[in-house]
C-alpha cells in the first residue's frame, strides 16, 4: 500500500498568547517544540494509522522570534518513510495579523516510528511521490540517514581513542587538565 504526501499533509494554526513567552518576551522555543511534536503526530499517524512516537528530531534552528499576537503555522508532510518509521517535515510560519507581515521562523524534521497496540514497531505504506518537490524531499531525507551515519561513526572512533584527536582542541578556548 502506498499513500501520497497530501493524503497526510496536516497544517495548523494558533494565535501566540502571553503565557507561551519566554523572560525575554519572546514566545518559548520549548512551547514550539511541542507543538511541532503533536503536529508530527499527527501527520505521522495520519500516514500510519496507528499511534507514533518520536525516536529523534534533527536539527531545531531558531530563525527568527515569534511574538505575542502573531498566528504561527505549521505546516507538516511525511518527507521519507521506511519500515515503521517516517520523517515528517515541518515549516514554522509567524504572521503579524494587523501587518499580514509572515516570517519562516523554523523548519525541522521529527523521526517518528509507527507502533502497534502492543508496543511493537509495525510497517507503515510507502509513500508515493506525485511531485518533484516530494521526490527532492524524499532524497534529502536519505541524504541526511547517510550523513547521520557516517557522522556518528567519527564520533564513535572519537570515544574509542581521544588520544588521537586531543591536538584538535588546541585551537579551542579549553584548559585540559589530565
Amino acid at each position: 500500500m502506498f499513500k501520497t504526501v497530501e493524503e497526510s499533509r496536516v497544517e495548523i494554526s494558533q494565535l501566540m498568547l502571553p503565557s507561551f513567552t519566554n523572560f525575554g518576551g519572546k514566545i518559548h522555543g520549548g512551547y514550539i517544540l511541542g507543538l511541532m511534536d503533536q503536529i508530527a503526530f499527527s501527520c505521522a499517524s495520519k500516514h500510519s494509522q496507528g499511534y507514533c512516537v518520536t525516536a529523534s528530531v534533527d536539527k531545531v534552528n531558531f530563525l527568527n522570534p515569534i511574538e505575542v499576537g502573531e498566528l504561527v503555522t505549521m505546516k507538516a508532510s511525511i518527507n521519507y518513510v521506511g519500515t515503521s518509521s517516517m520523517v515528517v517535515g515541518i515549516r514554522v510560519i509567524s504572521e503579524n495579523i494587523r501587518t499580514g507581515k509572515t516570517k519562516h521562523c523554523n523548519s525541522s524534521y521529527f523521526t517518528m516510528v509507527a507502533l502497534d497496540d502492543s508496543g511493537k514497531t509495525i510497517k507503515v505504506p510507502g509513500l508515493k511521490l506525485k511531485t518533484k518537490i516530494d521526490a527532492k524531499r524524499f532524497i534529502k531525507a536519505i541524504k541526511r540517514r547517510e550523513s547521520e551515519s557516517e557522522k556518528n561513526k567519527t564520533l564513535s572512533l572519537v570515544y574509542k581513542n581521544v588520544d588521537n584527536y586531543l591536538d584538535e582542541l588546541k585551537n579551542y578556548r579549553v584548559q585540559i587538565d589530565f
